[in-house]
């Protein structure tokens, strides 16, 4: 199973955001370039992230973003479920007859099962154990030059 790349980049928002001492902000602009992914899909996490009340948004001179949970309530599997529109790893998922064989073939219960599995091993995570080695992050993060001073 792939996850989106706005799911990917929604992990790498609160991994970066995770990664930063005490309260410091960072600019959606700090994230993209540290990643060197696109400024306009990470204002479009932004504004996801922030409606599912992950971070804060704080405009000014002194603004940016910041996490608005701590890390250990993060859930990984909580968010994979959120931002995932569509968890059917093949079409007869969906519900609709989109096979000859389905409905006799195994195949979507063996599938069902793996998926909730893979569900399961996320839930037993959050943000804090992704940064669990915050200080190494910070410090990639510092060697490209990207991290907030």
């Amino acid at each position: 199973m792939n996850l989106t790349l706005f799911t990917d980049y929604s992990l790498r928002t609160l991994i970066y955001l995770g990664s930063l001492e005490g309260q410091q902000k960072a600019s959606v602009e700090q994230i993209a370039k540290a990643y060197g992914i696109s400024h306009h899909h990470l204002v479009r996490v932004g504004q996801r992230l922030a409606k599912l009340g992950l971070i804060k948004t704080l405009r000014g001179r002194n603004g940016g973003i910041e996490l608005a949970k701590e890390p250990a309530d993060i859930s990984i599997g909580w968010l994979v479920r959120e931002l995932e529109d569509n968890m059917n790893l093949v079409d007869c998922f969906s519900g609709e007859q989109m096979c000859a064989i389905q409905g006799a073939c195994g195949l979507q219960g063996m599938l069902a099962a793996a998926l909730h599995a893979y569900l399961q091993v996320l839930d037993r995570y959050t943000l804090a154990d992704v940064i669990r080695n915050r200080s190494a992050i910070a410090k990639l993060f510092a060697d490209a030059s990207e991290w907030p001073s």
